[in-house]
């Protein structure tokens, strides 16, 4: 038990209770967003969206670190890009998505996105 709580973060202590975030759910959440931006083919290590559907998976937190202290989250992603996109722009609309979904959706303050390109996927090239 002691193993799950140190992988959780209190966000939010009331008079109905505590919330905690677990930080694989920080995790999944910056990796949907990185990958909902035209440019980006993936996150390193996950499987394809339908494998990953017909398995029944649904973790997108592959290739993505996590830290956070004081309710403060860094981010650092490895991410396989399509060819023909431009890697400083579509890193900026990452960032950007990756910040404001992880910060709308716990109520964490996102202080740093950092992206690593670690591949070009080029099976859309012929």
């Amino acid at each position: 038990m002691a193993k799950d709580a140190d992988k959780t973060k209190n966000i939010n202590v009331d008079e109905y209770g505590e919330v905690r975030i677990a930080d694989d759910v920080v995790g999944n959440i910056a990796g949907i967003a990185a990958t909902e931006i035209e440019g980006v083919a993936g996150t390193v290590g996950n499987m394809t969206k339908e494998l990953m559907s017909r398995m029944g998976l649904r973790t997108q937190s592959k290739g993505v670190k996590v830290v956070i202290d004081s309710g403060v989250v860094t981010v650092d992603l490895a991410l396989i890009m399509k060819y023909g996109y431009n890697i400083p722009i579509t890193s900026k609309h990452v960032q950007e998505r990756v910040k404001t979904s992880i910060e709308n959706m716990t109520g964490l303050k996102v202080s740093n996105v950092g992206i690593r390109i670690v591949g070009i996927d080029m099976s859309n090239e012929e």
